[in-house]
């Protein structure tokens, strides 16, 4: 039996204490089945097999026995809060009951108890808000074990957890078997299966739980990587025949005809990196298989004049383009772009969104299945079930990380296995495109076209914005534009500013001279392209908006990004809106105003930026390089955030980290290559099992999803 079928329902299990109420908090949660609980794998685990006494506080979590000396309370009315004073044989400390004023009853002075706890020296004393105790004399105790810590959500506790675990495991994990080769257990020393999801819940010691983790952790990487190995295959199997041959028209190194027409028109020239990836993608679509290719460079590094130049290759060898972007805003601005720059050398591109009307959209339609016309850009409309193509030969999907899986999907499955072109201006680390598009070859724009200068980027507190004002009203005043971003559309019950009250309060108090306008998700598109038009124009100075003007906007004349709010930001929004600025010959600059929120009443501890809000901010002020700003994205949020995944299905490991785990992920790879390159059917016996977990659709059988 294999982890992947024990679908056996949560109400099923009978626990005593554990009712529906438990059941549905964990059916909110995600947690369907019996494989759904044990593959909640702990995000730490808590030792309580050592002693660690008051006196080690700030070096470990204690875990040791204190004696209740009495009790105390500060604060008034309903905000009082219960402090238990304790003590041990090493020192005292003081137990803060937040919203636990039944501790009184339960914490007995002159009486001893277990505890355990996260301490600190705070107020002059030492004291823990996050602490367990039970009464010495208690049964079933969690103490003198090693617990796992679950992610936890409303209506969930660590007890109930923990309790419902165990009694899974004691019930169904001694059949669990294995589903990585055994071959590779037997080299590397893997546990079985059975033991290992054992371990990673309830270790017997530290020794054991590190091989728990060294188990689970290759078993993700190798399914995701037998995954992407497959893909690899499959795109690489000849899909290409007969009339479909791609057409050779030029050299490893030259450009075509169509396209040397379209760069002899730029007014500009191709920077090395722009060069480069052409080179790379005109090799691809001209080789023996589909190209599928993910091309990534910083905001306003040209990704979109390559993309124009792919799009001219498809043409030439006698099939259609479709350029896809997630919003309209920004296909539109591809679409403008493409019929300045490739009507005048005979090319016919067309826009399509969903708001296109019903008498045009019929024509339009008419005219792509026919094949006259050769290129179409826009929104997900592209792959709407009315919408046929005589020839689609090539794909583009641009700002990738921001369409799932199965829409990348649906608009290659309007042609006959077009190449495939995936742009990103959020740059995807190495370790990130190792992992996540491990089957596709990945181009890179470095280089930023000449004349660009750096965007000079100021941190500033909410205090201070008055002086951000009066700077940005020089440059007003010199005839340049601004964009100022807030993170709400309207004011709410919360501390934050919205663009709707500051659109107002711009234009009529701290800019009146100016015309100011407003901008976000809510307007109907019409609106949305006359604002951006007039404010291209410069009809507009400043722009007030959400973060809808992330992408999709290019104004050179705008040299002003004002962010408020910037530490509820992540960093690749941040990174995004700093490059809507710096396209033209002026300096520009990025102002990051930051606010503290205020403290909560119920927390003395609260109030204050957080760490993570800390370190976006300073790794803002201190690097332009996108790249680098990628890796402390990874660092901070995870793979499946930064790649656009997480919320589409695309990577979702429960304990495996790629940055932190690179190592094994490259022997998993080679392991996971090696293994199809030899049986590319799975059909060998010792990999039936493979075979059988990753299911005859392609996806994993199993609780990790990793469509490619």
């Amino acid at each position: 039996m294999y982890l992947r079928e024990l679908a056996i329902p949560l109400e099923k299990i009978k626990i005593k204490g554990i009712g529906s109420a438990s059941i549905g908090a964990l059916t909110k949660a995600g947690i369907h089945t019996v494989e759904a609980l044990l593959r909640r794998y702990p995000r730490d685990w808590e030792d309580r097999s050592r002693i660690v006494p008051l006196r080690d506080y700030s070096r470990q979590q204690v875990c040791t026995t204190v004696k209740v000396l009495a009790h105390d309370w500060f604060g008034f009315g309903r905000m009082r809060t219960l402090k238990v004073h304790v003590e041990d044989e090493s020192g005292r400390a003081v137990l803060v009951c937040f919203q636990r004023p039944f501790l009184e009853k339960q914490l007995i002075p002159g009486k001893q108890y277990r505890l355990w706890g996260n301490f600190s020296f705070k107020y002059g004393e030492i004291q823990a808000t996050a602490f367990e105790v039970e009464p010495c004399d208690s049964s079933g105790s969690f103490f003198g074990k090693i617990l796992p810590v679950y992610p936890l959500s409303a209506g969930l506790s660590q007890s109930l957890l923990r309790r419902f675990v165990r009694h899974v495991l004691d019930q169904y994990a001694s059949g669990i078997e294995s589903e990585i080769p055994e071959a590779i257990i037997q080299r590397d020393g893997l546990l079985p299966k059975s033991e290992a999801i054992n371990a990673i819940h309830f270790p017997a010691s530290q020794t054991e739980l590190e091989a728990a983790r060294k188990t689970l952790i290759y078993e993700e990487l190798f399914f995701l990587e037998v995954m992407v190995g497959k893909r690899a295959l499959e795109r690489r199997s000849g899909q290409l025949s007969g009339g479909q041959l791609p057409v050779a028209v030029m050299g490893d190194s030259d450009f075509s005809p169509l396209q040397k027409r379209l760069i002899e028109r730029l007014p500009f020239s191709l920077t090395a990196g722009q060069k480069e990836a052409a080179a790379e993608i005109n090799r691809d679509m001209n080789g023996q298989w589909p190209m599928a290719r993910l091309l990534q460079g910083d905001v306003g590094s040209g990704k979109t004049l390559v993309s124009f130049l792919a799009a001219l290759l498809s043409i030439e060898q006698g099939g259609q383009a479709a350029i896809m972007a997630p919003t309209e805003l920004l296909a539109r601005q591809h679409a403008e772009n493409a019929a300045r720059l490739l009507e005048p050398i005979g090319v016919r591109p067309a826009f399509l969104t969903g708001n296109i009307k019903a008498a045009g959209r019929s024509q339009l339609l008419k005219r792509l299945a026919s094949g006259d016309i050769d290129m179409v850009i826009g929104t997900h409309a592209l792959f709407s079930k009315d919408v046929v193509y005589k020839n689609l030969r090539l794909v583009v999907v641009d700002e990738q990380h921001r369409f799932g899986v199965t829409q990348r999907q649906a608009i290659t499955a309007k042609g006959d296995h077009p190449d495939l072109l995936m742009m990103s201006a959020t740059p995807i680390p190495r370790t990130l495109a190792f992992t996540v598009f491990g089957d596709l070859d990945v181009s890179v724009i470095r280089d930023l076209p000449p004349g660009r200068k750096p965007v000079k980027t100021h941190l500033t507190k909410q205090s201070n914005e008055n002086k951000v004002y009066d700077f940005i009203r020089k440059e007003l005043a010199a005839g340049r534009q601004a964009y100022f971003v807030y993170p709400l559309i309207e004011a709410g019950d919360s501390y934050l500013k919205d663009a709707e009250t500051m659109a107002e309060n711009l234009g009529k108090k701290i800019f009146p001279q100016y015309k100011t306008a407003l901008i976000h998700s809510r307007l109907d598109d019409e609106q949305k392209r006359q604002t951006m038009e007039a404010f291209r124009s410069g009809g507009i100075r400043i722009l007030t908006a959400t973060s809808v003007v992330e992408v999709g906007v290019d104004v050179p004349n705008a040299s002003c990004m004002v962010i408020c709010h910037a530490e509820r930001f992540g960093l690749s929004a941040l990174h995004q809106l700093r490059g809507r600025v710096g396209r033209g010959a002026d300096q520009s600059y990025c102002f990051l105003i930051y606010s503290e929120p205020p403290p909560d009443p119920a927390d003395i501890f609260s109030g204050g930026l957080s760490e993570d809000g800390k370190t976006r901010l300073k790794v803002m002020l201190e690097n332009n390089d996108g790249f680098v700003i990628a890796e402390e994205d990874l660092k901070l949020r995870g793979p499946g955030q930064i790649a656009g995944t997480e919320q589409s299905g695309f990577l979702s490991l429960g304990i495996a980290d790629p940055l932190r785990d690179i190592k094994v992920l490259e022997q998993a790879r080679t392991d996971a290559f090696t293994m199809l390159e030899n049986d590319p059917g799975l059909l060998q016996p010792e990999h039936l099992r493979v075979a059988a977990a990753i299911g005859p659709d392609g996806s994993f059988a199993g609780g990790q999803r990793v469509l490619v």
